[in-house]
């Protein structure tokens, strides 16, 4: 049984989540609970995570599942919500359902999360400030999420100063891949992966940049760049 605290929290982002596809920040949940403190808000989702109702999704802020919702609640229209490790779901490419009529031109909505260095790597990846649309042929399968670069290291491989790059989501890559790479679970950097050995090297396309060699445990791709967009 949950408490009517429990409930309330639990019915907001279950009905946010519907709404827009993004969970709500701790501030956005303790308003609208008239809470004083995020920590009680934390207290709330800790119990409710282990009562089973919703699941954090690790090492993404702002990423929540709703598992299931007390008897008596109806659900969401299309079942059980499930975002996508990037918040909200948001640019993870569905199948159209079976005789479904496609519209005339269909997109994608792709969150753009912030900044990348092409350079002296930058902090990590940042939460999700806004959205790019970009045709289903553009990204094929998998989940993507955009990053506005800054730096110039990656120049001979055509990724300039104030482009976005899409990537899709993973944790592996292949040596020659470009990569978006944390080091150190601190900073995120965007380079073309080489394996030497047991080492790491995060190679710049820009001989005005040194190559980092990185022992594998200090190293964790985040995903493979598929696309560039730029404005002109």
């Amino acid at each position: 049984m949950l408490t009517r605290k429990q409930h309330e929290l639990l019915r907001f982002i279950h009905e946010r989540l519907r709404e827009t596809g993004v969970p709500p920040s701790f501030d956005e949940m303790k308003e609208a609970l008239d809470l004083k403190s995020k920590s009680g808000i934390h207290r709330l989702i800790v119990a409710l995570e282990e009562r089973g109702f919703i699941r954090r999704l690790p090492n993404r802020a702002r990423a929540l599942e709703v598992l299931r919702l007390p008897d008596g609640v109806a659900a969401a229209p299309r079942g059980r919500f499930n975002p996508s490790v990037v918040e909200g779901g948001l640019g993870k490419v569905r199948a159209p359902a079976p005789q479904a009529v496609e519209p005339a031109v269909q997109t994608v909505a792709i969150p753009v999360m912030g900044r990348i260095a092409a350079g002296t790597p930058i902090s990590a990846i940042q939460s999700r400030s806004h959205t790019v649309s970009l045709p289903p042929d553009m990204l094929g399968s998998g989940e993507h999420f955009a990053l506005e670069v800054r730096g110039d290291s990656m120049i001979e491989a055509g990724i300039l100063d104030g482009d976005t790059v899409v990537i899709r989501k993973q944790d592996t890559a292949n040596t020659g891949d470009i990569v978006v790479a944390l080091i150190d679970d601190e900073e995120a950097t965007l380079k073309r992966l080489r394996r030497r050995g047991s080492s790491i090297a995060l190679e710049a396309a820009n001989p005005a940049y040194e190559t980092r060699v990185l022992g594998p445990d200090r190293v964790r791709i985040q995903g493979k760049l598929v696309n560039l967009l730029r404005r002109y």
